[in-house]
């Protein structure tokens, strides 16, 4: 942040939102925004770092296209015992919340897709997602595409608008060992990586959009001007 490297260390919860503070300055951090809430560096911003949440299977097939090598974190053998079981998103979903913001057809713990572009903050429920495999949708001014990846589980986000002012498209699924889908313009098949594997644009890669996995509640708690796809009304 602004040249200094911070080191940071959890803080608290607000609103059962991670608190993250600084050692170097004594900034509070929000988990969701990556804002400092309180402190001497209140009002800034950390930079946000792409990631992906991808099963391990896909990830390795994306390596060798992507040409880039991979590292895994190990295991800490002496911190193991207290390392959350492999159903703790199960437990998770029943546990209580302090907040809920209610909403006829959603539940707290519902984990939605939230994605902050054209201006505006829209919440994609997962399983919607999952069970449509690809949506095409609007959001604020950025006309929008989700796809579910070849493993059935991970989803990425990009913009509709096809790199060198060829205008928005259309995307429709298709199941050819060219990609995961085909465009409406260029008629070019494109795959989970937002690329053109085959067709008059291909290597061409779609402009990603960053899609945060986070529980309704905390969604809603901290984008309270989000739209939720597949629902009338503001919210």
């Amino acid at each position: 942040m602004d040249g200094v490297t911070l080191t940071f260390h959890l803080a608290g919860i607000n609103n059962q939102n991670f608190l993250m503070r600084d050692e170097e300055t004594g900034t509070y951090w929000q988990q969701i925004s990556g804002r400092a809430i309180s402190g001497p560096l209140a009002g800034k911003t950390l930079r946000l770092i792409h990631s992906d949440e991808l099963t391990f299977a896909l990830w390795k097939t994306e390596l060798p296209t992507s040409g880039a090598h991979g590292s895994i974190m190990k295991d800490v053998a002496a911190f193991v015992p207290e390392y959350s079981p492999n159903d703790w998103d199960i437990k998770m979903k029943k546990t209580r919340t302090v907040i809920t913001h209610a909403q006829p057809g959603l539940a707290a713990r519902d984990l939605m897709l939230g994605l902050h572009a054209g201006g505006a903050a829209r919440a994609f429920p997962y399983e919607t997602v999952r069970r449509e495999t690809l949506i095409l949708d609007q959001v604020g001014s950025e006309p929008v595409l989700l796809v579910l990846g070849p493993d059935k589980e991970s989803v990425r986000a990009f913009s509709r608008t096809l790199p060198g002012g060829r205008g928005v498209a259309d995307f429709y699924r298709v199941t050819d060992e060219d990609g995961l889908m085909v465009d409406s313009i260029a008629a070019s098949h494109w795959d989970f990586r937002g690329c053109a594997s085959g067709g008059p644009m291909k290597g061409v890669c779609l402009a990603p959009i960053e899609a945060i996995k986070d529980y309704w509640f905390d969604w809603r708690e901290y984008n309270p001007e989000t739209t939720v796809f597949g629902m009338p009304g503001r919210r």
